[in-house]
Formats: structure tokens, sequence, C-alpha cells
């Protein structure tokens, strides 16, 4: 009873842990260094699961359009949304970059209703309102001569988080298209009851090779090598993927099978309010009580979504 929404609080935390380990691996390794490092090191742990459940560290009974829609929902959450998500947590910390991540039910909503042809409610977009109205209160803020409503925080990392909540909201769509086929080809109750797993496994196979590829067309090969011998770092970094892609991720798909899409995305969509008393207790962060708002009212906007 109520497996999906402990599930799904499970994963609220482990997000938060994520997103503050991220934040502390983004500054010592760069964002690109992490997630290179961050996608190898989900590869190996997905592998050893797979092969201890199932015999073989490789999904089974995936087909090519399987590969197809998952590998496409790698490159737009993980290569797209993550790359953006860990420069946003450069220039604004992971408090604000976590803030920007309600808006993916909205870019999730809208995909859906393209890709799909999902039916978007009235309350849907009016959720989308009050997330976007709850992101304004915590990062405008009034002031100059005239008291002008202005950004209080750097345009760069605005966008960067921007472009996070859609790579994320569009990455989960493809996920499902992808998932949705995937379980009609499994043949194995072992092979059902790891397909979270399996599946984001092919999403990070596709994160581990873009990353490596840009790693490698921008010259910085040697670079991140060379901060791998930053044990704070590294140890920030593992605990960001077993937490994150690991962990966090699969269990969000797992959260799906046992609970509707709407209540685990609402419990999920959580963290910016989680994060703001670690945030302020270890990252020294002020958190006004205009923030606060800010943060409760996207999450509200959120909920609205799947009522």
């Amino acid at each position: 009873m109520y497996k999906g929404e402990l599930i799904s609080l499970l994963v609220t935390i482990l997000w938060t842990v994520t997103a503050l380990a991220a934040e502390v691996a983004s500054k010592r390794l760069s964002p690109l260094g992490l997630n290179v490092i961050r996608m190898l090191m989900s590869l190996v742990f997905l592998a050893i699961l797979m092969w201890a459940v199932c015999g073989n560290p490789l999904p089974q009974d995936a087909d090519g359009e399987t590969w197809l829609w998952l590998s496409l929902s790698g490159f737009v959450g993980y290569v797209l949304g993550d790359y953006c998500l860990f420069n946003s947590y450069l220039l604004i910390g992971s408090r604000f970059g976590q803030l920007f991540m309600t808006l993916a039910p909205a870019a999730a909503a809208i995909f859906g209703f393209i890709l799909l042809g999902e039916r978007m409610s009235g309350l849907a977009i009016t959720g989308m309102l009050i997330t976007m109205f709850g992101i304004g209160l915590s990062v405008l803020s009034k002031g100059g001569e005239h008291h002008k409503l202005s950004l209080k925080l750097p345009l760069k990392g605005v966008l960067f988080g921007i472009g996070a909540g859609l790579g994320q909201g569009i990455g989960l769509v493809l996920s499902k298209v992808g998932m949705t086929h995937y379980e009609t080809l499994i043949q194995s109750p072992e092979a059902l009851d790891i397909m979270p797993f399996a599946s984001t496994f092919m999403r990070a196979v596709t994160g581990f090779v873009c990353f490596s590829l840009t790693m490698l067309l921008t010259g910085k090969t040697r670079k991140i090598l060379s901060v791998t011998r930053d044990r704070r770092g590294m140890t920030f970094a593992f605990i960001a993927t077993l937490m994150g892609p690991f962990l966090g991720v699969s269990l969000s798909l797992m959260a799906t099978l046992y609970t509707s899409t709407g209540i685990a995305q609402t419990i999920m969509a959580m963290t910016p309010i989680f994060i703001l008393l670690p945030s302020w207790y270890f990252f020294h962060q002020k958190v006004t009580p205009l923030e606060i708002l800010g943060a409760l009212i996207s999450v509200a906007g959120v909920a609205l979504f799947f009522l």
C-alpha cells in the first residue's frame, strides 16, 4: 500500500542530495567533467545490477525502436538538460537550479500534446501559469531608481535553469514512449522488474557517448582526466551518480509503475522545497521568506497538472 508514493518521496530525498553533491562536484570538476564521469559511473552501476539480476550486463529484449526512443530521451534529458542544469549550479546554485526544474511538467505536457496528442486541461494550463509566477517571485526583485522588476540572478544562469527544466520534461515524454514500447517486448519477469534500470542504461549510453565526443572535440580530455585526482570532487561525483542517474532516475520510473504518474510527479517536484534547509545549513545561502513562498507556489502549480 502506498508503494509508489513512498518511492516518490524517496526519490525527492535522493534528488535533493544529488543536487547538493552535484553543485560541489560541478565547481571542482567542471560541468563537462562531472557529466563524463557521472555517465561512466552510472553505466558501471547499472551493468552490475543487470548482470546480478538477469545474468547479462546489457538490457534484455530491447529492439532498435526501444534504443531509438530511449537514446533520444538520453540526448534531450542528459546531454542537453543536465548540461544546462550543472551549468546553472555554477551560476545560480543548486537551490535555484532545482526551482527551474518545476518547469519540467509544463514542458512534458506541451511536448506530450505535440508528440502524443495528450489532452491539456484548463487546470494544467493554470498550473503552468502558477508555476511560472512562483519562479518569478523567487528570482525577481524590485530595485533601482524607479523600483522596476529585475532579475536578482545572472541571466545566463536563469537561461541554463530554463533549459534544464525543458530538457527534463521533454526527456520524460520520450522515455515514456520508449518504455511503453519496451514493456511489450520483455519476456522474462526478471527483465520486467528491472526495466526502469535497463531504460536508464540506454539513456546513459547516449549521454556518455555525447559527453565523451564533446570532451574530445573541445580538446579537454587531458584537463578532465587531471580532475579525477581531486578526491573531494570525485567523492561528490560518486554521490551525485549513485543518488541521481542510478537510483533516483530509475526509481522515478519505477514509481510510475505503482502509482499514477500525476501523484508521483507531484511528490517528486518537491525537491525545491526540500533543498532550502540544507542549502542554508551547508552552503550558508540566505533564504528569504519570498523565496520560500515562491518555491511553495511553484510546486503547487505542478500539483495542478495532475488533479
